[in-house]
C-alpha cells in the first residue's frame, strides 16, 4: 500500500483466495477488504491512538446517521470519557484531493452528531478544525487536539 505522511505501523494483512486483501480492524475485531480508503483509516486510527493516546474503546467506525431521510456512515466516530461525540473524521483515499465537497460532507454529518472538532484526511493531507457551536464560529487547527481537551 502507498506510503502516508502518519507513521508507519504494523497491520495484519491477509491475501484470501482470488487475490484480495483484507486488514484485521481492531476496533470491530474482524478482517475487513484492504480498500485504498480503509487503509487510510486503519492507519490514522493507529495514529490517534498511539500518537494521541485516544483509546480504541472510544472510537465507531462506520457509525450509520440519518441524514435527510437517506442512510450515511461516519467513517470514525471519538468520543469522550463521558460517552458524548467528540470527533468526526472523514477518511477518503489518497487519490482523493481534499475539497470544500469534502467538508460539507463532514459538516452535513455534524449536523447529526454536533462535534466540535472535524478532522478530514486522506492520509497524505490532514486537516484539523474546531467548531464553537454556541458561536456558529469554525476555525482550523495547526495540530491535532490534544486528548486532554476532551
Amino acid at each position: 500500500m502507498i506510503r502516508l505522511n502518519l507513521p508507519e505501523y504494523q497491520f495484519k494483512i491477509q491475501r484470501a483466495e482470488g487475490g484480495k486483501l483484507y486488514i484485521f480492524d481492531e476496533i470491530r475485531k474482524k478482517n475487513i477488504l484492504l480498500t485504498p480508503e480503509e487503509w487510510v483509516r486503519q492507519n490514522f486510527i493507529r495514529h490517534m491512538n498511539e500518537e494521541h493516546k485516544i483509546p480504541l474503546s472510544l472510537m465507531i467506525l462506520e457509525k450509520e446517521v440519518l441524514l435527510n431521510g437517506q442512510k450515511k456512515r461516519i467513517d470514525i466516530l471519538v468520543y469522550d470519557t463521558a460517552g458524548k461525540p467528540n470527533i468526526l473524521v472523514e477518511c477518503k483515499a489518497t487519490n482523493i484531493k481534499i475539497s470544500q465537497e469534502t467538508f460539507d460532507q463532514a459538516a452535513r454529518y455534524n449536523m447529526v452528531t454536533s462535534v466540535p472538532y472535524l478532522i478530514v484526511t486522506n492520509g497524505l493531507e490532514h486537516f484539523y478544525s474546531f467548531i464553537d457551536h454556541d458561536k456558529k464560529a469554525f476555525s482550523f487547527l495547526k495540530e491535532f487536539p490534544p486528548f486532554e481537551k476532551y
